[in-house]
């Protein structure tokens, strides 16, 4: 694999098969981190069921916590991206120093709020007096690490939008590792229990800051990181990029909370925990699919932007394609794999007959729609990466409020589990209108930032 890959003259189709690669393994691996941890935990002694939701409670909170990120690295990235396609290295410096003003301003400010608020959040948001404790020590140290959780994945996007996804694949592989051999040391071998499983993935998470670090401050790096200068008007200009993005993954884990909180109400004493053990399993075999999937989107999103920089809009339709094909053919994979594997997947959980059956189940049911999820990733990161963010936003909160009045809608007339049904529902339904709102605005678009030459063509994508 190339080293370094030219944005603007490489092959497309090779383009973007060493870019996308490289992401969609390291945001494979990246979910290593929260499986590996909830894997370990679910076999603990005696308290395992238990812990495994617990630890569900605190997942979509976690996952809140780390997406305002969002607002700096997939805020800062398409227009860090634009400045290089059009030669601007300055400019594009600018963006970088002050994406790292905003991750460092972000992380002291969050890490204050969720620690004042954590045992509030999750009392709200499904834990029981059963599950609270294990829930409470793991978001207690998690939340100590917030700067080491928003840092890495912030900066780490940078490496890519330079066109080093090696580098930004061997942040991720660093800090998923030493997670993996972390985690049955502090949890078995020290007796630290789910205590163990959180500070396993505070220390791998500031690994992966570090490395992140060293990498970007590199003077081979053709924008390398500096302190430079603060900019209130780039800040703005970065945080109207990042909003569409942010809202698309923080709204993720908005839903999975009125998700477990369906769950545990609906289902009642004993059955609200058991179905949030299986929303666990089930939300970890979910973010196999849609990590290395938002991987591919990501990692691209550095091609489209410099090639609309540089007003190739040929260049751009053909990135597009290449996405949206590779997309597809991993849901197609992943689809194939949910009905063969799952029950393998699901064992390495939980021991339990009844657990184990269920959450087999629930699995397919919840991924039922996985072959629409291409359509509206490729959508709306691929808009992200054009400008279009209004479009971006609508799409993401159109799926998003498919799926809350869905969840709490369906266990009103049907059995609690019900609520699983809302994921396939949304998946079809946002999909179908996303594709045809790109599909009118995009060529309007690339007519409007590409040159002449491109801009007769720019009417089909």
């Amino acid at each position: 694999m190339c080293k370094e890959n030219d944005l603007g003259r490489d092959p497309v189709g090779a383009l973007i098969l060493r870019l996308a690669m490289p992401t969609m393994l390291g945001q494979f691996i990246n979910v290593l981190y929260s499986i590996v941890d909830r894997m370990f935990i679910g076999h603990i002694p005696q308290v395992g069921d238990l812990a495994l939701a617990g630890v569900g409670v605190c997942g979509p909170i976690v996952t809140l916590l780390s997406s305002f990120s969002y607002l700096a690295c997939l805020g800062g990235g398409p227009l860090f991206s634009m400045k290089m396609g059009a030669g601007d290295r300055q400019g594009a410096s600018a963006i970088l120093s002050n994406c790292l003003r905003m991750l460092l301003a972000l992380a002291a400010g969050l890490a204050l709020l969720f620690f004042l608020l954590r045992r509030q959040l999750l009392w709200w948001f499904g834990a029981s007096p059963d599950t609270f404790p294990y829930a409470l020590t793991y978001m207690t140290i998690y939340i100590s690490g917030t700067a080491f959780a928003l840092m890495a994945a912030g900066l780490n996007n940078f490496l890519i939008c330079q066109g080093r996804s090696g580098l930004g694949m061997a942040t991720v592989v660093l800090g998923a590792g030493l997670n993996i051999c972390l985690d049955p040391l502090f949890i078995f071998g020290l007796n630290l229990g789910v205590a163990g499983a959180a500070w396993a993935h505070l220390l791998s998470q500031a690994a992966s800051c570090i490395f992140a670090l060293a990498a970007l401050t590199r003077t081979s790096m053709p924008v390398p990181l500096r302190w430079g200068s603060f900019d209130f008007s780039l800040c703005r200009k970065i945080i109207a990029f990042g909003m569409a993005p942010f809202l698309t993954y923080a709204l993720d884990s908005v839903i999975l909370i009125v998700l477990n909180a369906t769950l545990q109400r609906r289902g009642g004493p004993g059955e609200g925990d058991a179905l949030l053990t299986c929303c666990s399993v089930v939300q970890s075999y979910m973010l196999l699919i849609a990590m290395p999937m938002s991987g591919i989107t990501l990692g691209c999103q550095g091609v489209i932007s410099y090639n609309l920089g540089a007003g190739s809009a040929q260049r751009v339709k053909k990135a597009l394609k290449g996405v949206f094909a590779l997309c597809l053919t991993f849901a197609a994979l992943m689809l194939a794999a949910t009905y063969l594997a799952s029950p393998a997947f699901v064992r390495l959980f939980t021991q339990n007959e009844y657990l184990k059956n269920r959450s087999v189940k629930l699995i397919r049911v919840y991924t039922a729609g996985i072959l629409f999820l291409p359509i509206q990733w490729t959508v709306v990161d691929s808009s992200t990466a054009l400008g279009q963010t209004r479009l971006a936003l609508f799409c993401s909160l159109l799926r998003k409020t498919i799926f809350v009045f869905s969840v709490v809608g369906l266990p009103c007339f049907f059995p609690a589990w019900s609520a699983f049904c809302a994921e396939p529902l949304c998946d079809v339904t946002a999909a179908c209108v996303s594709a045809v709102l790109f599909l009118r605005h995009t060529p309007r678009t690339l007519a409007h930032h590409c040159v002449p030459v491109d801009t007769q063509t720019a009417s089909g994508i």
